[in-house]
């Protein structure tokens, strides 16, 4: 299964019912990485930097470790990202938090496997590819 059915599944969004919150904040955050200057090594970085770098190993070898809200909140701050995701995808920052702690571990693995990140034009590719889905 790629990225996008696993965004999908993981939505749980056919058709009418892609509006839901969790649909909005994958599309949303997808966005908001391809817009970011430094993309997918920007979280690589934050989450290193905010001391949330086990976090960043287990997931970018494909291991399960959860996160909470908060931590996730931890992990991204100062990079905008909750933001500019809450933004696109018109719900709150909280709401966002939440649903990153779903969302946030697939990217890293797909994006960062072995915890080296992917060019930044395969996010491009990814957005328009996920929200044309749910168009």
């Amino acid at each position: 299964m790629g990225i996008l059915d696993s965004l999908q599944s993981l939505a749980g969004q056919v058709g009418q019912d892609s509006q839901t919150d969790q649909a909005k904040v994958a599309g949303g955050f997808i966005q908001a990485l391809t817009q970011h200057p430094e993309g997918i090594q920007g979280i690589l970085n934050s989450f290193n930097q905010n001391g949330l770098a086990e976090h960043i190993g287990a997931w970018s070898t494909g291991q399960n470790a959860t996160a909470t809200p908060d931590q996730v909140q931890q992990g991204l701050a100062g990079t905008g990202l909750i933001e500019k995701t809450a933004e696109h995808a018109g719900v709150s920052p909280q709401v966002v938090q939440a649903a990153l702690t779903t969302v946030l571990p697939m990217v890293v693995q797909h994006f960062a496997p072995g915890g080296q990140a992917a060019p930044q034009s395969s996010l491009g590719g990814l957005a328009t590819q996920f929200l044309s889905r749910f168009a």
